[in-house]
Formats: structure tokens, sequence, C-alpha cells
């Protein structure tokens, strides 16, 4: 079974012009991101989905493969599956963030190796519990519900669920998700190919246009997320890890 990797990348990020080559610390960040997704052990394949040449080049440069896909897809999930359909040999495809350059290689290993052992699952992913009432109702996380085969029933901005007769002692709030995928190759092109389904422009959540769809998504649950790289204070701070951790010790 060949298993691929996709890290989509591209250079006009709004918040953050030109993010996957920051290289404070010697490094581009999508080097980072490349290396730390390699040291999975069930990835076969790992390439960079790219709409600019300069980042293609820089993959190239520390020894990466990049693949140039066309510039006009509206999400990182289109380039993945112009990826995924020129790849008839994949099996699995997974989607691997590219802006996230401390995730867990562990994390990618679960992901997929529940998708491998569900087969009524066309899709898997990630969540984390939640234990802070404010990320709890912050609507820029997305919170996810189960049933009780580990199954998506929702995903929403919302505080979901509800908790009507207040939140439950010493149990999390809920379950944060986080945007790391594996999909059945077959199922990524179909999702691609449908347009956005009505609860998907209602929440502005790709993953619903999947569930409209009938496509089964399991989710996975590990401790803690990675650290997105949204803004420059979020990469100062990365960097900053980064410098502490190459530090000898005393």
């Amino acid at each position: 079974m060949e298993i691929l990797g996709v890290i989509p990348a591209r250079f006009a990020s709004t918040r953050l012009p030109g993010k996957p080559l920051l290289r404070a610390t010697g490094k581009t960040l999508i080097q980072h991101v490349f290396e730390a997704a390699s040291q999975a052990r069930l990835i076969s394949r790992l390439l960079v989905a790219t709409d600019d040449p300069r980042i293609a080049a820089a993959v190239h440069d520390f020894g990466g493969t990049a693949l140039l896909t066309r510039p006009d897809h509206p999400s990182g999930t289109d380039r993945v599956a112009e990826v995924a359909a020129a790849s008839p040999s994949a099996d699995l495809i997974v989607n691997i963030q590219g802006d996230e350059p401390e995730l867990s290689p562990h994390s990618l290993d679960l992901a997929i190796h529940t998708l491998l052992h569900n087969p009524h699952a066309a899709i898997s992913t990630l969540a984390t519990p939640i234990h802070d009432p404010s990320l709890f109702q912050d609507p820029s996380c997305v919170k996810v519900v189960t049933d009780s085969l580990g199954h998506a029933l929702y995903f929403s901005r919302a505080p979901i669920p509800f908790h009507r007769d207040g939140p439950p002692p010493n149990s999390p709030l809920g379950l944060l998700h986080l945007g790391l995928y594996a999909y059945r190759r077959s199922a990524l092109l179909q999702l691609a190919s449908l347009p956005p389904s009505p609860l998907e422009r209602a929440e502005r959540l790709e993953q619903l246009r999947a569930l409209q769809a009938r496509l089964p998504i399991a989710v996975a649950l590990v401790d803690e997320p990675s650290v997105g790289i949204d803004t420059p204070d979020d990469y100062r701070r990365f960097v900053d890890r980064w410098t502490a951790r190459q530090a000898p010790p005393h």
C-alpha cells in the first residue's frame, strides 16, 4: 500500500506573506515541516505541492520533492486533490499542514493508522480535549462531536456539545478539531469534485462537505495540538523555541 504525504504550500499568506520561505532559524519553514513529516513511519512518499516556483526551488535545495500545481485552487484540499489525481498508485493521501513546523510524526502515523484500521471510514482526522472555557467559546477554534465508534457527527465553530446543566466536573468541555487529514484516494477525489455544501458555506468548514456527502470521518485523539504559524508573532515564538532547543545543556 502506498501512502502519500502532501504538504500544500502557497506564497500568498494574508497575515504572513512568503511564510514557507521564512528562515530565521537557518532553515526555511517548509523545510522544518518536511523534516518533521518525514519522520512518520507510515508515509511511503512525501512531497510539497505549491503554486510558486520559489517554494519549489527551496524544497529542491534541501533535497525534498516539490510539485508545481495550479495557482487557482481555492483551498489546500483542492491542491492536494490535484496531486492525488496524478498519483494513481497512492492508496491513502495525507494532507499535512504546511505551517506546523513542530508537528508530531506520531500524530501523522496515528491518523494513518486510524484510517487503515477503520474500513468504514473514508477520511480520518485528529482532535484533542478542550479544558479551557475561552478556547471552547472561540469561533476560530473548531469543535467536533463523535459517535460511539469515534466517527464525526458534526464540526462547528460553536461550542458543541452545549452543556445545558453546566460543564461536566473533571471532564473535557469538548474536542478541538486539528486540521490534519488522511483520505482514501477515491474519497478525496470525490470530495474535490463536489460543490461547497450548505453547511460548509454556513460554517466555512470544508469537512462539513464530506459529512453532507456521507463520507464517514474517523476521529482519533491526541494529547495536545501542534502549533501553527499564522502571524509574525507566531513565527517569532517558534524561532525562540527552536533556538532554545539548540542550546547545549548546562
